[in-house]
């Protein structure tokens, strides 16, 4: 897990940025729907709902802008809109694999956009299946509040069925196979924790370790891609370095 728990890091410390940009809102919004559309439109009924909604309202998202995602994932916009999600396999620089989960209204903008973002990189979309293989579908949830006490909170989540539980710089994030997800999730609330975030991703059955340079052009890749509108997620199987990490905060 040491990669995507530094490339968590990173994102964190880009989530100012990223509010700067306006671009917060419309990932909350995305949040709130494929949460909506999963569970209903009731917070106190649907877990990954509430979750959203205060992600959302830590941010200062607009009570009414909250409302109307409710309302459009639980179907209730009556704008005859219809979200589609699509996992696009693809390869960076070095054969880096990629996987980008998107979540769209239209399908052909965005294999357009995705596709555009790669070939500038020096990448390319893949056939279906292709990529898939080498990743598996994972639990993550990330544990908000005051300080923890790591053991009790290991201890908890071990004993649900989680994989692991990384302390990062005063973070704590469990790690749980699929199937253990909802499990863990709930025994880490029954035992009173906050959790601040809870998502299913994709990780790397194995990591890619490149050169530096290349492997830099490769998160600026992964950046790029995370930034287009439709796009909720971007896992690859690169093996960040901390040379690589210290190269793409000077770049």
């Amino acid at each position: 897990m040491s990669g995507h728990s530094k490339w968590a890091t990173i994102k964190r410390k880009k989530g100012a940025e990223d509010a700067k940009r306006g671009k917060i809102f419309t990932r909350l919004a995305r949040d709130i729907m494929i949460a909506a559309r999963e569970g209903g439109g009731d917070e106190n009924a649907n877990a990954k709902l509430k979750i959203a909604i205060n992600k959302a309202k830590a941010n200062n998202m607009p009570r009414e802008n909250i409302d109307r995602a409710i309302n459009r994932g639980a179907g209730g916009a009556g704008d005859g809109v219809e979200l589609e999600e699509i996992t696009y396999e693809g390869y960076g620089l070095e054969g880096v694999a990629f996987l980008i989960d998107v979540l769209t209204d239209n399908k052909n903008r965005a294999l357009a956009d995705v596709k555009r973002v790669f070939n500038k990189a020096g990448g390319s979309l893949a056939s279906a299946g292709s990529v898939l293989w080498q990743f598996e579908r994972k639990g993550v949830i990330t544990l908000g509040g005051g300080q923890l006490d790591f053991d009790e909170v290991f201890m908890t989540a071990a004993e649900a069925g989680a994989d692991d539980v990384v302390n990062d710089d005063g973070t704590i994030t469990v790690y749980t196979p699929r199937e253990m997800f909802g499990a863990v999730e709930q025994a880490l609330t029954n035992a009173g924790y906050t959790i601040a975030e809870s998502e299913l991703v994709w990780q790397a059955k194995n990591e890619s370790e490149i050169a530096t340079e290349k492997a830099v052009q490769n998160m600026k890749l992964m950046e790029t891609l995370e930034e287009l509108d439709d796009v909720q997620a971007v896992a690859s199987n690169l093996a960040i370095t901390e040379d690589a990490m210290q190269a793409l905060e000077t770049a």
